[in-house]
């Protein structure tokens, strides 16, 4: 028998920050809060036997019953299985034991560090190796044996699903695999796996379909991670398997409604108590461990779970736990100067020996000492729970002298970094844009092409692979992965990923830049996300709706032409065939927790797994890019972008283009003008100057009631704004309640977007401006020249701008229409 007594258990938590409305999980019984121990299954009274108890039987009759299953097949079949059978059990008959499981134990094939049994082929005998491994098949499956998960994964078995659910004779594991067939997002190698997972489950821990319980796979899905050995996996950073088997067993309802409907929500830890998060730091005073208890509590009604966690860090381990090593006998929050000074010299480093200077150790200081002021004021109110705490704050002004300097220093050098990235931003936007344009096309041609043959795009030579898993691949999937190798460099490229991760790059550098919203907000992006507005006059503005992240502040960004582009090619990414986008739930890695099932638009499915991209995805794929770039581009020589940078470049962008600061610190969801200020800094101080001037001469003209509610003469002013604003090319995007910053000199103007349908109006303007030019030349008009120049630059981009414009094809966004409008 297996021994069960040193096998590992996992824990998992998934826990939610507030009360949930039970209403809302009335048809989805809560699984939050719930813990989740895996463990193997126990050992059923009746094991699984479906050819009755074989684990003394002989050889020979292992050889009859091998034989009447394979009935059908042809001789040379059965009789190669004979010869693996006769050589397997052999060997494990010269080995101690009673049972055919006892020897099995004691062979060396089900140990940690199991080797495979082909180590018992002979060299000179004929498909010896495949026999041993069919007869060890047919072992598994017939319940002779019952391996350890490592004692399994030795052997490869690519083909064991099927086989192994024929023998059992189960029909619940046969609706199982019928569901796992039907389902309409998993490719055959998705199907092989889930069904791989559950068989090795079943197999490995001697249960049947029945007695599979969810902490039954999560015990085997840890085990496959711990072991490395996870099915179509190349390591064990890939994650925890079983999650195909997971899913299908939830969904056909084999497990309880309770259960999470995903694997990841196990796997993924949610947010632990405040007790949780004292106790992670080795707190020794106990009214000191209770005290950090009470204060984060209270501090939790109005803070998030993060800033909650760095709270806890900063207290109970930065500060108390140190102040515990430096004076041991410390019992209360009244600190000698020696003890503080110490503390305060050994912050300034990341280590004991003084190695790594820590930045902005004030942050800390701040924390502490925000907690002695909290403890005097609430104890006024509480002095029974909070007085008897009360002690001289440690930190005194001066130890924070010098933190404003600071703090404009780093303001400095974001806009120092700012004004060193605003000109290689369109280096950036071409290569995203280009490269997805070319591997689009690469695998476009790829498609049409057979295995094999060679192709020709862009004056370079491809050749489609055509390997035994080519051709595996496009005789089971609909549309394989087009894999191709370039003449010229001999470099083998799987263009189907390449594409795809090429799309993501293109979209979240467009998305960032034409939005200016947060890492965070980029991936919270829905489906939901897109509205619209139509004017009386029947002009639909397009907006895209931010959800509330780091300010609790839900917004609205009017889009412009790029950024609906963006959204409109993502969504017809995401619906093939006119289906709807998918609903997954995205996990908050600062919350925590699990968002309800949503149409996120920034969702990818990679194997089996269905999932939202993550924030450090989007700031790998930027920090991957500039390296490309880097290799032929100097400028980028160890540069990079962050989603971040983008944000500052629109704001620096948006306020160069005339928008008054106001209505930019509303667009990027900044609560105060200082903070979009700070984003802006990069502009001369003339123009701060002016805006300051702006201000405040605006301030004095207006009642104290500025903000009163919109008159019906107002509105009308409103929309009438959008009419004034159409001009011969197109459009002018100046923010309303702003006049013509730029004496209406359209051509040169950044505000202006050109109507693709006047292109020819734009040709006629080049031509007669290169006509000009060329009487400038004859006549030496030298600043006249200069002049043409700079217009026919504007001229020219405009013309580009425009011309991608017309090539772009509608995309219905899935936006319900309105009703019409009453007469």
């Amino acid at each position: 028998m297996v021994n069960r007594t040193t096998v590992e258990t996992y824990t998992a938590r998934n826990r939610r920050p507030r009360p949930r409305d039970s209403s809302r999980e009335a048809g989805r019984p809560g699984f939050q809060g719930a813990t989740l121990e895996a463990a193997p299954a126990p050992r059923p009274k009746h094991p699984p036997a479906p050819f009755g108890d074989l684990t003394t039987t002989s050889v020979e009759d292992l050889c009859d019953l091998a034989a009447q299953i394979l009935r059908g097949k042809t001789n040379s079949v059965a009789e190669k299985r004979s010869r693996g059978i006769r050589r397997l059990f052999g060997h494990l008959a010269t080995l101690p034991g009673e049972t055919w499981q006892e020897r099995w134990e004691g062979s060396g094939f089900n140990d940690e560090n199991a080797l495979s049994v082909t180590i018992l082929a002979r060299p000179e005998v004929r498909y010896d190796r495949s026999n041993l491994i069919s007869a060890l098949k047919m072992a598994f499956g017939m319940r002779v044996i019952q391996p350890s998960l490592s004692g399994f994964r030795a052997n490869k078995f690519p083909d064991y699903p099927e086989p192994f659910r024929k023998l059992q004779r189960d029909p619940q594991l046969d609706e199982i695999f019928r569901a796992i067939d039907s389902h309409p997002e998993w490719n055959p190698t998705n199907r092989l796996r889930a069904k791989f997972d559950i068989a090795c489950a079943l197999t490995t821990q001697g249960i049947t379909l029945a007695d599979l319980t969810p902490a039954a796979l999560l015990h085997y899905a840890m085990e496959v991670k711990r072991l490395g050995v996870i099915h179509g996996g190349s390591s064990s950073n890939s994650g925890p398997g079983g999650y195909a088997a997971w899913e299908v067993l939830y969904s056909t309802g084999h497990f309880p409604q309770s259960t999470p409907p995903t694997l990841r929500m196990i796997v993924y830890n949610g947010q632990k108590t405040v007790e949780e998060l004292v106790d992670s730091y080795p707190v020794k005073n106990a009214g000191v461990r209770q005290l950090l208890i009470d204060y984060l509590t209270r501090r939790r009604a109005d803070t998030d779970y993060i800033t909650l966690q760095a709270l806890a860090r900063n207290l109970a381990n930065l500060f108390w736990v140190s102040i515990e090593k430096i004076n041991p006998g410390q019992k209360n929050l009244v600190l000698s100067p020696e003890v503080y000074d110490q503390w305060r010299a050994d912050l300034r480093y990341w280590t004991n020996n003084k190695t790594k200077v820590r930045k902005h150790f004030e942050t800390i200081l701040l924390a502490v000492r925000a907690f002695y002021v909290d403890l005097h004021s609430w104890a006024i109110a509480e002095p029974e729970k909070w007085a008897h705490w009360v002690a001289p704050c440690p930190v005194l002004p001066r130890d924070l002298k010098g933190f404003g300097k600071r703090q404009r220093e780093n303001n400095r050098n974001m806009a120092d970094r700012t004004r060193i990235r605003q000109p290689l931003l369109p280096t950036l936007v071409q290569h995203v844009e280009s490269r997805h344009e070319h591997l689009a096309a690469l695998l476009e041609a790829g498609r049409k092409v057979p295995l094999g043959e060679a192709f020709t795009l862009g004056g370079r030579r491809y050749n489609r692979t055509d390997s035994l898993a080519d051709r595996r691949r496009a005789r089971l999937l609909d549309d394989p992965a087009v894999r191709v190798v370039e003449h010229a460099t001999g470099k083998t490229t799987d263009v189907t990923v390449a594409e795809d991760i090429a799309f993501w790059e293109w979209a979240i550098v467009e998305l960032l830049r034409h939005s200016g919203i947060r890492v965070e907000e980029l991936t919270e992006l829905t489906h939901l996300s897109v509205r619209q507005y139509q004017r009386p006059n029947g002009e639909v503005i397009a907006l895209l709706v931010v959800a509330p992240s780091k300010n609790d502040r839900e917004r609205v960004i009017p889009m412009s032409a790029e950024l609906f582009h963006v959204i409109a090619r993502i969504v017809r990414r995401q619906t093939p065939g006119g289906k709807p986008i998918p609903l997954v739930s995205r996990y908050d890695p600062h919350e925590k927790t699990w968002s309800e099932p949503m149409p996120f638009l920034l969702q990818r499915k990679i194997g089996t797994i269905r999932g939202v991209m993550a924030a450090g995805t989007a700031l790998k794929m930027l920090r991957r890019t500039c390296e490309r770039i880097a290799e032929t581009n100097e400028a980028f020589a160890g540069m990079t972008f962050t989603p971040h940078d983008f944000r500052r470049l629109f704001a620096t962008e948006i306020v160069n283009g005339g928008l008054p600061i106001h209505i930019g610190a509303a667009l990027l969801g900044h609560l105060n003008l200082q903070t979009t200020q700070g984003y802006v800094a990069v502009f001369a101080e003339d123009v701060v100057t002016s805006y300051q001037e702006f201000l405040n001469h605006r301030r004095t003209q207006r009642p104290d009631g500025e903000y009163t509610d919109v008159t019906p003469k107002e509105w009308e002013e409103f929309e009438e704004h959008f009419d004034k604003r159409k001009v011969e090319l197109g459009n002018c995007a100046r923010p309303y309640g702003s006049s013509c910053q730029h004496e209406h000199a359209c051509i040169r103007c950044p505000m202006l977007q050109v109507n693709p349908k006047m292109l020819p109006r734009l040709a006629e303007i080049e031509k007669d401006l290169v006509l000009r030019r060329k009487r400038a030349e004859e006549e030496q008009w030298l600043g006249e020249i200069e002049g043409i120049d700079m217009t026919l630059t504007f001229v020219r981009t405009k013309q580009a701008d425009a011309a991608r414009l017309a090539h772009r094809t509608p995309v219905a966004l899935g936006i319900p229409a309105l009703p019409p409008r009453p007469d």
